[in-house]
């Protein structure tokens, strides 16, 4: 570059380049820019040779000096007239310097440019380019006491930077970025440690500039967001640890093939995907044929659409006709009320309850003596006493008898029934005092009554 640099070419119509105070500290460092444009002008080989022959120089630290026979025997793998164009670019811009005895040596400007670069080019070989050149670049700069606040921006810079990146691998939700991301923050943590002490040391200097401690306090901030994303990481590997799944009992696990998809180009992927996907969905991947039936069956049946267009209510229907209540079957109490009847007549002899009750099967026979138990139990059955008064029921609980069971029973192996309990029934007063009685049990049971 020169001072009479066209910059009217480049500025707006108008504008001079005294009124871009942004240009004045890039107008004063002409002599280093001028030294890494002479450096970096070119193809990528006549770079590479520059850069090669320039360091290759420095590196020699005891004899720093050469001769030309040593430079041509140093780079004898490169072509001689090439060599000589190289050296020449660079001593014709002030890289290289020629003393009063004829050798060649770096000036200030060249070594400083080497060791810029080879600072850079030592990053570039680990995983921690990001922000190891920024922290050790303010590290040296604090050590000297020149800690501008443009270095402390570019920190601040790179380390959002870093920030915005981890915390967009987490809200990808991808294994793979995540994981990425997780080993750059772990390839970051020991320069992230080492910014924070070239800050505490920074901010412990009481006569520290108001702007430095500004920018070293975002930074701080900024530093902190960055040790709350590993656990951050954490929770996102648990969900997708959750998420993940096994291929049968094989081991492999959804990740693995994940992984493995990964480092498969594009032309085995192809070759794998080939006769696997269909151009369009086919129907019968998403519903069965049973399905599709159910589907189109009301679209194409008129009866069905009309089925389903149709909300009128239905006909009218006739109400049932009132049906009487059910009745119960009370012949057989009402046959055997009649037959109880007799024995309440004046001068009748009692009967053995056995006579009574038997006759017609053993349902018979059980129903019978239940309504001698209910007689039994039931008092006199006068008016206002407690049990039915109307009806087949009411008028045999009425009945004037008196009903005695005993504590034998008699045999009767006839008819479904083996034995009855043993008692009597008589028209009330009529049954004589217990200890009158005979022994029942035994005595063979009358003959039953037909009914």
């Amino acid at each position: 570059m020169t001072d009479d640099a066209p910059f009217h070419e480049l500025l707006a119509p108008g504008v001079a380049a005294d009124d871009v105070p942004e240009l004045a500290p890039l107008r004063h460092a002409r002599p280093l820019l001028t030294a890494f444009s002479t450096l970096f002008h070119g193809s990528e080989a006549e770079v590479l040779m520059r850069l090669l022959v320039l360091r290759e120089i420095g590196r020699e630290n005891d004899a720093p000096r050469w001769s030309p026979e040593q430079l041509r025997q140093r780079f004898a793998f490169l072509d001689p007239v090439k060599l000589e164009t190289v050296l020449r670019r660079l001593r014709g811009n002030s890289l290289l310097e020629i003393g009063d005895d004829g050798l060649y040596a770096l000036s200030d400007l060249g070594r400083n440019a080497v060791a810029a670069i080879g600072m850079l080019v030592s990053f570039s070989a680990a995983d921690d380019l990001e922000l190891g050149f920024l922290t050790a670049q303010l590290a040296g700069l604090a050590a000297v006491g020149s800690v501008t606040p443009e270095a402390l921006g570019h920190l601040l810079g790179k380390l959002n930077d870093l920030a915005w990146h981890f915390e967009d691998a987490i809200a990808s939700g991808s294994e793979f970025r995540i994981a990425d991301a997780r080993r750059r923050l772990s390839a970051n943590t020991r320069w992230i440690e080492k910014g924070t002490a070239v800050l505490h040391e920074l901010l412990a200097d009481p006569e520290v500039p108001f702007e430095l401690a500004r920018v070293a306090q975002r930074i701080g901030l900024a530093q902190s967001r960055l040790a709350r994303v590993d656990a951050a990481f954490q929770r996102a590997v648990n969900k997708i640890e959750a998420q993940r799944v096994t291929l049968g009992g094989s081991g492999i696990s959804s990740s693995d093939v994940a992984g493995w998809l990964r480092g498969v180009d594009a032309r085995a992927l192809a070759a794998l995907a080939a006769g696997a996907l269909a151009p369009a969905p086919e129907l019968t991947l998403l519903a069965g044929g049973h399905e599709l039936l159910d589907r189109a069956e009301p679209g194409l049946s008129e009866d069905a659409r009309r089925i389903e267009a149709d909300n009128a209510l239905p006909p009218p229907e006739a109400a049932p006709a009132n049906r009487p209540p059910e009745q119960d079957d009370l012949r057989l109490l009402q046959h055997f009320s009649q037959r109880l009847a007799r024995l309440a007549a004046a001068g009748a002899e009692p009967a053995p309850l056995a006579g009574l009750v038997a006759g017609g099967g053993f349902p018979a026979a059980s129903y019978r003596l239940s309504l001698l138990a209910l007689l039994a139990d039931g008092g006199d059955g006068e008016a206002g006493s407690a049990g039915p008064t109307d009806g087949p029921i009411g008028e045999f609980m009425r009945l004037p008898l008196d009903v005695r069971f005993e504590a034998g029973s008699v045999k009767v192996g006839a008819d479904e029934i083996a034995a009855i309990s043993a008692g009597l029934v008589g028209a009330r007063g009529s049954l004589p005092a217990p200890e009158a009685l005979p022994a029942l049990d035994g005595l063979d049971a009358p003959t039953p009554d037909p009914a």
